[in-house]
């Protein structure tokens, strides 16, 4: 079966509100073989509203609508279902005794506004609202389905997880789609793109697999997708596709869930039962941010130094001054030093550190805005590699700290640099 999402708002047009409606939704359809086609979103106006109902009955067979069916003046959805349908809004009492209790237990009068919510249009199927006032609704019309839910994010959700997804499940829809999700790191990705080669060689011809590269600051993502007539069939040709794909990157494949890469170290940590350090110049802190993102962190991170002046390098880790005043505080030799002072310091068995330009100034012809030095130290070598993760310096220190994290990830794995 094929799907459209409708979002509906002048806000989501703006860019006042972020849609993640349509992610959610998507994703969730996937899940009982409805392969979503077509997202559209249209601001308040009815004429515009309506029009994008017959375009995508024309070409679905599952239309999913949120926004637009709360109490004001803008939220003009339901009459615009109503005219389409060629309908009259009538009052379900389940909903107003609902939203009756609801007002009820939060204080609140029940007003004639609230009362309308609960308002649907005659010959629908009406969607309760446990999370929150007005309901949703379903029209069936020759084998195809049409919901309309609320705009806001945990009210829709609720619906989709209590009512849509176990709606579809009794059905057969003739389709399984499965998806998989490798992410990497350490690589750009068009020399990802050719170390993987010929796509067909990896997803076949017959075009139920597809295979895209989505990048961002942090790495690539490589999502195989496969749309078959069986569980079975699914699985394999996915696990087949990730196999091909391992045999020729793998050493840059970090997750192959939902995991970022301070979980995946998290996890290398807790087995091999080490401890870690960190000192940051430049990320004032963001890499121990990451860190202590993943819950029991303090199983294995000990300590973190945020040393942005010269005097604290020297303070707190013991980096020599005469270190700093031949070298430079961004240099090979002074992000050593840093590491291993915070390694031995902490008594850990490893430390990171990192010291650069984040910009947009302190750049030279020698050290541009970018540079960057990452410090390894390990209780037998301690190094430094040099890098350059350009001028925006929110980015810098993004990608300054995946850089960091893939530096450990490859050692505790003993991967060699590529």
């Amino acid at each position: 079966m094929k799907a459209e999402i409708i979002t509906i708002g002048d806000e989501l047009l703006i860019g006042q509100i972020i849609n993640t409606n349509q992610a959610f939704i998507a994703e969730k359809l996937n899940t009982v073989g409805i392969y979503v086609e077509h997202m559209t979103t249209v601001g308040d106006k009815q004429e515009i509203i309506i029009e994008s109902f017959h375009s995508a009955l024309s070409h679905s067979d599952v239309v999913c609508v949120t926004g637009g069916l709360g109490p004001t003046h803008d939220d003009i959805t339901k009459d615009a279902v109503c005219k389409f349908f060629s309908t009259d809004l009538e009052m379900n009492q389940p909903a107003l005794e609902h939203i009756t209790e609801l007002m009820k237990n939060r204080g609140i009068p029940l007003s004639e506004t609230s009362k309308n919510q609960a308002l649907v249009p005659k010959g629908s199927i009406v969607i309760p609202n446990t999370a929150g006032s007005a309901p949703g609704f379903m029209f069936e019309r020759n084998e195809k389905y049409f919901f309309v839910m609320p705009g806001v994010p945990f009210e829709m959700q609720e619906m989709v997880t209590r009512w849509v997804l176990p709606f579809f499940s009794k059905k057969n829809t003739g389709i399984v789609v499965r998806h998989k999700t490798l992410k990497t790191t350490g690589i750009a990705e068009s020399l990802l793109a050719q170390k993987i080669g010929s796509v067909e060689e990896i997803i076949g011809t017959d075009g139920t697999t597809t295979l895209a590269f989505l990048p961002n600051q942090m790495g690539t993502k490589l999502r195989l997708t496969v749309i078959e007539k069986n569980i079975e069939r699914a699985e394999e040709k996915l696990s087949n596709a990730e196999a091909r794909i391992r045999s020729k990157v793998n050493s840059y494949i970090f997750s192959s869930d939902e995991r970022d890469l301070e979980d995946i170290i998290g996890e290398l940590f807790r087995e091999q039962k080490l401890t870690l350090a960190l000192a940051e110049s430049c990320t004032g802190g963001f890499i121990a941010h990451r860190i202590t993102n993943v819950p029991g962190s303090s199983e294995y991170f000990m300590r973190g130094f945020v040393v942005y002046s010269n005097q604290a390098k020297v303070e707190e880790l013991n980096v020599p001054l005469e270190t700093i005043v031949k070298h430079g505080a961004v240099s090979k030799e002074v992000a050593m030093a840093m590491a291993e002072g915070a390694r031995k310091i902490s008594h850990t068995t490893h430390a990171l550190s990192i010291t650069g330009i984040a910009g947009p100034s302190g750049g030279t012809p020698e050290k541009p805005v970018g540079t960057a030095w990452l410090g390894y130290s390990d209780t037998d070598t301690t190094f430094a590699l040099k890098f350059n993760f350009g001028e925006h310096r929110i980015r810098f220190k993004e990608r300054a700290s995946q850089a960091a994290l893939e530096l450990l990830r490859r050692k505790l794995l003993k991967i060699s640099s590529q």
